[in-house]
C-alpha cells in the first residue's frame, strides 16, 4: 500500500507529510531555582524553553522523562541523574517517591499537562514546587489541508490530537500512529491506531512505514 503519512508534530520528519498542529509560547521570563536542588522535565519542549529563558537551569541535576527529554538535556549540557523505565501518570509518580522524597524538586512544564504529577505526589506527602514556562496553542487550517480518505496519522500527545480535531472531522478510514498511552486516551472511539513500541517520534515513524508496507 502506498499511504500517505502526516506527521502532527512542530518537527518534521523525513518520509512524511508535515502538518504541525501545535506551536509554543513562552509564558515566563525567568526561572524559579531557589530552595530546589533538582529540576524535573517531562518534555523536551520543556528543556529547550527552560535553556531560551536562564542557562544556569544545567547547574542542577535533572530527572529526564523519556528518551527525547533525555537526549535533549544531554544536548545543551544538562546532567541527568534518573530516567525512569516508565513515565505514564502514576508510575512516574511512585518512582519519584521511592528514589526521591528526600529531594526538593522543580518540576518544568507546560500549561496543560495530561496528568497532575504535583497533586499525585501531594497525597502521597511529597509536595515539589512547579513552574509553568511555556504554553501551547492551536494552529489553524483551512478545510482543504485535511488529510485524504486512508492517510496514515501520527500524533505526539494530546494536544495534536485536540488541535487535529479543533480543524478535522476524523474519518473512519484514518488509521492513528500514537506515541504512547496518554496520548492514545484522546483518539476518537473507535479510531484504527497502533502505538509506537517506544515514546519516540522515530519510533512512531518506523510504526507507520510499517503499516504501509501491510
Amino acid at each position: 500500500m502506498n499511504q500517505k503519512i502526516y506527521l502532527t508534530s512542530p518537527i518534521p520528519k523525513p518520509e512524511t507529510i508535515h502538518l504541525p498542529m501545535i506551536e509554543f509560547t513562552l509564558c515566563s521570563d525567568r526561572l524559579d531555582l531557589e530552595d530546589v536542588d533538582t529540576l524535573m522535565f517531562t518534555s523536551k519542549q520543556a528543556v529547550s524553553s527552560a535553556e531560551a529563558i536562564d542557562k544556569s537551569w544545567k547547574k542542577f541535576p535533572t530527572i529526564a522523562i523519556g528518551d527525547a527529554t533525555k537526549k535533549r538535556i544531554e544536548e545543551l549540557g544538562g546532567e541527568v541523574i534518573y530516567r525512569p523505565k516508565e513515565f505514564y501518570g502514576s508510575e512516574l509518580a511512585k518512582d519519584i517517591i521511592k528514589f526521591f522524597s528526600d529531594k526538593k524538586i522543580l518540576y518544568i512544564r507546560p500549561e496543560t499537562v495530561s496528568f497532575d504529577s504535583k497533586g499525585f505526589l501531594k497525597q502521597h506527602g511529597i509536595d515539589i514546587k512547579e513552574q509553568i514556562i511555556y504554553k501551547t496553542s492551536c494552529i489553524e487550517y483551512s478545510k482543504e489541508n485535511a488529510p485524504e480518505d486512508g492517510s496514515i496519522i501520527i500524533f505526539t500527545s494530546p494536544s495534536t490530537i485536540h488541535c487535529f480535531l479543533n480543524n478535522f472531522e476524523w474519518k473512519s478510514t484514518y488509521k492513528a500512529i500514537v506515541i504512547g498511552k496518554a496520548t492514545l486516551q484522546h483518539l476518537p472511539k473507535n479510531a484504527y491506531y497502533a502505538v509506537a513500541d517506544s515514546p519516540n517520534i522515530d519510533f512512531c515513524v518506523k510504526k507507520a512505514l510499517e503499516i504501509n508496507k501491510n
